[in-house]
């Protein structure tokens, strides 16, 4: 029997597997059909063309969207990849196609968003030749990219792409892009199938959590009078979201969120004390200053969550839990650090840490938020002036919503004052682009996101100044028939650099007074139904109106010119000199 077996071993080794005879294009789309890819956002190319040739035997089991410029393709790519949690796909070709992806990237990258982006490149034996849209699109993207890599030989295809799956997905997720050139997507080899990569030498994308770190971490917090949880979107990226409520609720640790941190912890849970950071709420900002002990949770001490450095949390021992441990000690000094998963570590602190309320602590907060709500919030959310505000459009769409909607918002005034004052009852709901502010991210990214989450209602909130950067993206919601809800808060400024203008540069309104086009007219154009509302007693019906449409919807809302965010932590101060007014 033993002599059998090792005669069936022995043929196992000597025998070639089966191989097919495929392109390099064939073996790509091959490849994103075993990772389980959904859809791909992209813009063919001549250097890319091959890819797209074998794409159109594909178009049952690939879903492929035209974008109308790479910029949207890939922040489409991050809609998706935010909402569904899965590696956003990008195609786009050499040159000027690649070159319009680096916004993206650089977003993406910031905000630790799971990419791969495939680019076509000229023949291998043009390179460096300066041919026809060729561009070294691998040292351009090197700072703006987690990995990335070009094939010039089609039998490296299988080996790169899952290396580049593996290196998007894991650890701190990241944006990859692999540039592909044209003889190698013509090229035909022996494809062997395709195996994930489960492990690369030299990579350890999660590190070792320390018992020690945890027991100290522990220790400190069970004897912390005024402890203070602020977390971010490593919670989400973790897929940690029922293991951070047990945390805090055990602790009865009062709980502050960065932008992209909301939406991880109910808005509605009692321990949720609000938002940090520049417009953040009052009681998390004032309150940094006074905790004893600090846990951060998967963020990055941002200059926006922290202010002035040298004036940020003096008092109190920090600990912070990351899956990067470049984040440590980076900008904030750590007493304790945890390096690791916070899916992993968060369950081990809770089991080491004492049962307790902090009731008079958490109380502190729930009083500086009635101040904040006497001083500024009412106003904005019922204000007593003809003009509409932002505010009232975000409160009546929780109205209406219940807190199940998707928000993707751009960048400005609009962005911040909906991160203030959405609800939200699950996670995965607030999409907008953090760490980079880009300005046009809101309409692409909309649509990506409701390709990854389709069962859900997706709202575009967006300023008149971001959404002229990236409209041309109306003709992929026309051209696939995409259900996206687009509310365009128009208060004919470039709203944020105008607010600041007024508040720190004597009202010089230096280039931010912004002429639109009629935006009704221009969705019309696109086939999409849409209205102009400015008048208070309309606005409900309207909301109404668009979240009922059975397609998408654009909503053009006129609010007040020169209404200003607070409160407001003003560029070099501390967080504890944030203005109410």
């Amino acid at each position: 029997m033993e002599e059998i077996l090792e005669k069936v071993k022995e043929k196992v080794k000597t025998e070639p597997k089966e191989t097919t005879s495929v392109s390099g294009s064939v073996a790509l789309l091959e490849i994103l059909i075993a990772e389980n890819a959904d859809i791909i956002f992209g813009y063919p190319g001549g250097a890319i063309m091959p890819v797209y040739d074998a794409l159109w035997d594909y178009k049952d089991k690939l879903n492929h969207v035209l974008v109308r410029h790479e910029q949207g393709a890939i922040h489409a790519a991050q809609g998706f990849a935010r909402t569904s949690g899965k590696p956003g796909i990008v195609f786009a070709t050499s040159g000027p196609g690649a070159t319009n992806l680096v916004t993206g990237l650089a977003d993406a990258m910031i905000d630790s968003t799971p990419l791969v982006c495939i680019t076509g490149q000229v023949y291998a034996h043009l390179l460096g030749t300066d041919a026809f849209q060729e561009t070294d699109v691998i040292n351009i993207t090197t700072p703006v990219t987690k990995w990335n890599y070009q094939i010039t030989d089609a039998t490296e295809i299988p080996s790169v792409l899952a290396k580049a799956f593996y290196i998007a997905k894991s650890g701190r997720p990241g944006p990859v892009l692999i540039d592909i050139t044209k003889n190698a997507q013509l090229q035909m080899f022996n494809y062997n199938g395709y195996t994930k990569c489960t492990h690369i030498r030299s990579y350890r994308p999660k590190p070792i959590v320390r018992k020690e770190y945890i027991e100290e971490a522990a220790k400190l917090i069970n004897d912390a009078k005024k402890p203070f949880v602020i977390f971010g979107q490593g919670v989400i990226l973790g897929k940690a979201e029922k293991e951070f409520k047990n945390f805090i609720e055990k602790g009865g640790l009062p709980a502050a969120w960065t932008i992209l941190g909301l939406s991880a912890l109910p808005t509605n849970h009692p321990l949720n004390v609000g938002m940090l950071g520049m417009h953040g709420n009052y009681g998390p900002n004032v309150l940094t200053n006074e905790c004893d002990v600090l846990i951060a949770v998967g963020m990055r001490f941002d200059d926006r969550v922290t202010g002035r450095l040298d004036k940020y949390a003096k008092q109190a021992k920090i600990i912070h839990l990351d899956i990067d441990p470049s984040e440590i000690d980076k900008n904030v000094k750590t007493t304790v650090p945890v390096w690791g998963d916070c899916k992993e570590t968060l369950p081990l602190l809770t089991n080491h840490i004492d049962k307790k309320h902090h009731s008079e602590w958490v109380e502190k907060f729930h009083e500086y938020a009635q101040e904040e709500t006497d001083i500024c919030i009412k106003k904005e959310l019922n204000p007593t002036t003809e003009q509409l505000t932002m505010g009232e459009v975000i409160n009546l769409l929780n109205e209406l919503t219940g807190g199940d909607a998707v928000m993707v918002t751009d960048v400005g005034q609009h962005q911040m004052v909906t991160c203030r004052y959405a609800k939200f009852n699950q996670s995965k709901s607030n999409i907008t682009s953090g760490g980079l502010g880009t300005m046009g991210f809101g309409l692409p990214a909309a649509i990506g996101a409701k390709y990854g989450a389709r069962d859900r209602t997706v709202i575009a909130i967006i300023g008149d100044g971001g959404f002229q950067m990236t409209l041309q993206e109306l003709g992929t919601i026309m051209q696939d028939d995409i259900n996206v809800k687009i509310i365009i808060l128009n208060n004919e400024f470039l709203g944020m650099v105008r607010q600041w203008q007024e508040l720190f540069h004597e009202r010089r309104y230096s280039f931010t007074d912004i002429k639109s086009p009629d935006f009704i007219a221009l969705a019309k154009a696109y086939n999409i139904d849409a209205q102009r509302v400015s008048q208070r007693e309309k606005l409900k019906d309207a909301l109404k109106q668009m979240l009922e449409s059975k397609k998408s919807y654009l909503l053009e809302i006129m609010v007040g010119k020169e209404n200003n965010v607070f409160p407001m932590v003003p560029q070099g101060c501390s967080v504890a000199e944030i203005r109410l007014k």
